[in-house]
């Protein structure tokens, strides 16, 4: 039964994915999978984490990732392009996703790992815990970026964070109080650019997730060790904008080294 449902939540992603442009509605994703409206909304979020209206929204945000890093066309033209009708809601979807405003994202392409410090959250001034653990991922040499979310979803600035040159040991520092995903994401070398389309049944693109996590108020250290495994279509896109740290982050301290 669950393979049934797989295919059907795989159908309607891959219908997403087409008709990013389009006013889909819930009806519209309904009758692509060939269940009910209210059947299908509560799969749909069992199978990717995430509704469907908010799993669409992120596929139209990384379609214009893609467009505003590989074309000329103008921010107005792409935020039609990708269903929205208002450019400012447009620009305020992206920046709070990607981390990134469209045209400085144009430009940069990238958030750094200064960025994410410089930007994040204050360090509390409460007890806090140390995340710790082991990654262990398909790509050996590949750095790794792994944070805390609100959402099961890559996208916006983590609560705390850390950056690994490869798989191993890792130490995330200051995670507040509350539910938490964890997410991890690493990138083959020499494909970055996968970061821009669906995955393509490689591991060009590996991730991990797991939550909510509860971090009490209590601190000291917890443990969650970090199984990245290859993206499937599945999985929520990626919208904040790590193709540096992924890419190129190559910092000569010990792994762990950066984390916040």
């Amino acid at each position: 039964m669950y393979d049934v449902i797989e295919r059907a939540v795989t159908r309607v992603i891959e219908s997403m994915h087409e008709n990013h442009g389009e006013q889909l509605t819930i009806d519209d994703m309904a009758r692509t999978a060939m269940f009910s409206k209210f059947h299908f909304s509560r799969v749909f979020q069992r199978v990717t984490g995430l509704s469907p209206g908010r799993f669409l929204s992120a596929v139209r945000v990384r379609e214009a990732k893609r467009l505003l890093a590989s074309t000329s066309l103008s921010i107005t033209h792409i935020s039609h392009q990708v269903g929205y009708s208002s450019v400012g809601t447009f620009s305020s979807r992206f920046t709070q996703s990607v981390g990134l405003s469209p045209s400085r994202y144009r430009q940069v392409m990238s958030i750094t790992a200064q960025d994410l410090t410089d930007g994040g959250n204050p360090v509390p001034t409460w007890p806090t815990v140390t995340l710790h653990g082991t990654v262990t991922s398909p790509l050996p040499d590949r750095p790794i970026f792994a944070g805390i979310f609100p959402r099961p979803i890559l996208e916006g600035r983590p609560a705390s964070f850390t950056l690994i040159r490869r798989p191993g040991p890792y130490v995330m520092r200051n995670v507040p109080e509350g539910h938490w995903y964890l997410i991890a994401q690493s990138v083959a070398e020499s494909r970055e650019d996968a970061i821009h389309y669906p995955p393509g049944g490689d591991a060009a693109l590996c991730i991990a997730r797991q939550g909510p996590i509860a971090i009490g108020p209590e601190g000291g250290s917890q443990r969650a060790d970090i199984r990245l495994k290859p993206m499937s279509l599945l999985d929520p896109p990626v919208l904040l904008a790590l193709r540096d740290p992924l890419s190129s982050w190559s910092a000569g301290a010990d792994a762990g080294a950066d984390e916040r």
